[in-house]
């Protein structure tokens, strides 16, 4: 009985409300209807056009004037242009009208915007930039001038971040007046230049919440009154719990940034005060400033660009000091995960190794961009010494070949002895010196970001080709994941290929399936490099086919048949000493290996596995 009487109430209110909003309709379509003041967004609920729409359409506080065809709101005695209107999420772009004037070379704000009796508010992605106007000094470094200012003198100047002033032991004291003005983060990101007006011409996001908004657009939203009144009834409470997580997840993750970080007061100069990186250094590395790193790179010339990866792009530059270095500019997915990525860069800074790349230091977690500071290698990549631009035939011997197999899987045997995955292991990641000494690099960065951040075609958790099967199919990473990609860089080492080629035939693209084939097959010469002198050279076909079984094992898509890094090691300086002397006999024509390799053709790859670690790994040991 209840339930009927409840069911009848629902009917009569929807009924009642489709009526009301019907007439509403009919009397409202020819006014009420979506306008558009020649540039910029469509105008629709709550925002109207009070020249051209009744009242009803539209809320008080969001009046749109069309001047020179764009749209204008007024908020703070100021007058904005509208860019960009997005009711999916309530928020809208705006920017100053004197700064969206491309005449106006000098768009500095007068004084502060305010949101106050407005039902406007910051979006997560506006930032402030400070403009300090009659100082009585003022440092040249790291700020802008707006001598041009109406208000202005010599000592003028704009600022984005707080710390700045701390570096300078600045006071605003000593400045006539201070303006505050909200500008889009990413819009800093890309400031390459010495002019602030590119930025505050981007214009700013805010968010809106209007209770008593009304929405008279067309028929469409009689139905969706509908729809709502019958969906409230039921899921009101659970809808009320839901925004409740939201809100306490938003305060949460406001208060991890720390104020410093999108300031809207300068409140914020102060709170730096207290910053444990005050003293220039976290963790032991450098703390460098975002303008010193911008500077030594060009502003993140193009024509300074190293390579692009799955972290980020990396960029040569020369610090004041002199030091070349390389700079890893993390991508902006990666942007936001500030607090892990200064926790981690006190792990990735105690790891020393001498076939690893030094890291010599970061950004703060205040500045605008997450950059690391490595030290340069100036040899290029194994990668492109084997098959890109550094590539010739017979230029990389197989003694050096033999070495760089070496020192990498010392350098792994290191991370993994540090509980650090590298996660990565490919030749572009293998940087060579000038002695050809192995340097690897992005070690460690996979800890620094979660499994499904991507970029392009390349994954923290493994580039195509490189991907441990089993990892890729169960998401189970382990340090045998690490060992499966090490075995494609010592294929790529026998056989000067390239770990995917789409050019090759269809069974091949993938040089770990092509390798394991023709291992499998007794077809090994097919796979060698032939400069290499694997088939003028006896003792050097004995090293590669050797390396060849290594690498076999590795490539196995159990991880359990696969041996640790530190057998690998070990097998491998085995294999090294025997190039120059006859103390180890495992190499020898009639060893365990060489019967192994001629008769792989009858076995499968787990008798294979099981065959050469009770050879090879153990004659190594000896």
């Amino acid at each position: 009985m209840a339930l009927h009487i409840f069911s009848q109430i629902i009917i009569i209110f929807i009924y009642s409300n489709f009526k009301v909003d019907s007439a509403s309709l009919a009397t409202n379509s020819t006014t009420c209807v979506p306008q558009n003041c020649g540039n910029g967004p469509t105008i629709t609920s709550p925002f109207w056009i009070p020249q051209r729409q009744q009242p009803s359409c539209g809320s008080p506080q969001f009046n749109i004037t069309c001047k020179d065809r764009n749209p204008i709101i007024r908020i703070s005695n100021q007058d904005y242009v509208v860019k960009d209107i997005f009711q999916n999420n309530y928020s809208f772009v705006l920017v100053s009208k004197d700064a969206f004037n491309e005449s106006n070379m000098c768009p500095t704000p007068l004084t502060n915007f305010s949101l106050q009796g407005t039902p406007f508010s910051y979006s997560d992605l506006s930032v402030n930039i400070s403009f300090f106007y009659n100082c009585s000094s003022r440092f040249e470094e790291e700020t802008y001038s707006i001598d041009c200012a109406s208000n202005g003198n010599f000592s003028s100047f704009a600022v984005f971040h707080p710390e700045i002033l701390e570096k300078y032991n600045y006071s605003i004291d000593s400045c006539q007046s201070l303006v505050h003005a909200p500008v889009h983060v990413d819009s800093i990101n890309e400031l390459f230049n010495e002019s602030y007006t590119d930025v505050l011409r981007k214009g700013f996001v805010l968010e809106w919440k209007c209770s008593n908004c009304v929405e008279h657009d067309s028929e469409k939203n009689v139905k969706k009154k509908v729809i709502i009144s019958l969906c409230s009834a039921v899921f009101g409470i659970l809808l009320m719990c839901v925004v409740f997580y939201i809100w306490r997840r938003r305060q949460n993750k406001r208060r991890s940034y720390g104020s410093s970080y999108r300031s809207r007061n300068i409140s914020s100069f102060t709170s730096s005060m207290t910053d444990p990186e005050k003293n220039g250094a976290y963790h032991g590395v450098q703390i460098f400033k975002y303008r010193e790193l911008e500077k030594a790179t060009n502003y993140f010339d193009s024509r300074n660009e190293l390579g692009d990866g799955g972290f980020g792009t990396v960029y040569e530059g020369k610090l004041k000091d002199g030091r070349v270095v390389a700079v890893k500019r993390l991508y902006e997915n990666n942007y936001k995960r500030v607090e892990q990525f200064m926790n981690e860069v006190g792990i990735l800074a105690h790891l020393r190794h001498r076939n690893l790349v030094s890291l010599y230091g970061c950004t703060t977690h205040h500045s605008r961009e997450l950059l690391l500071v490595y030290e340069y290698i100036s040899n290029g990549t194994v990668a492109d010494h084997l098959h890109g631009e550094k590539s010739s035939p017979g230029s990389l011997k197989w003694t050096t070949r033999m070495s760089i197999a070496v020192e990498t899987a010392s350098a792994l045997v290191y991370l993994h002895a540090s509980d650090v995955v590298h996660r990565d292991v490919k030749t572009n990641n293998i940087l060579l010196d000038n002695s050809f000494t192995v340097k690897v690099a992005d070690f460690g960065l996979s800890r620094l970001f979660p499994n499904n951040v991507t970029h392009v075609s390349t994954a923290p958790q493994g580039t195509p080709g490189y991907v441990d099967p089993e990892y890729h199919e169960c998401y189970q990473l382990t340090n045998k994941s690490d060992v499966y990609s090490f075995g494609v860089v010592l294929v790529e080492l026998i056989s000067s290929k390239p770990a995917v080629d789409i050019t090759r035939h269809r069974h091949e693209i993938n040089l770990s399936s092509m390798a394991l084939s023709k291992i499998q097959n007794d077809a090994l010469h097919e796979l060698v490099d032939p400069h290499l002198g694997y088939d003028t050279d006896n003792e050097i076909r004995k090293m590669i086919s050797a390396v060849a079984e290594l690498a076999f094992q590795c490539l196995q898509n159990d991880r359990d048949s696969r041996p640790s890094m530190d057998e690998v090691l070990e097998c491998l300086v085995a294999v090294q000493n025997g190039m120059s002397s006859n103390k180890h006999n495992m190499l020898d024509g009639t060893s365990d290996d060489a019967v192994l390799l001629n008769h792989s053709q009858d076995m499968s790859p787990d008798s294979v596995a099981a065959a050469w670690s009770t050879s090879t790994l153990s004659t190594s040991s000896g």
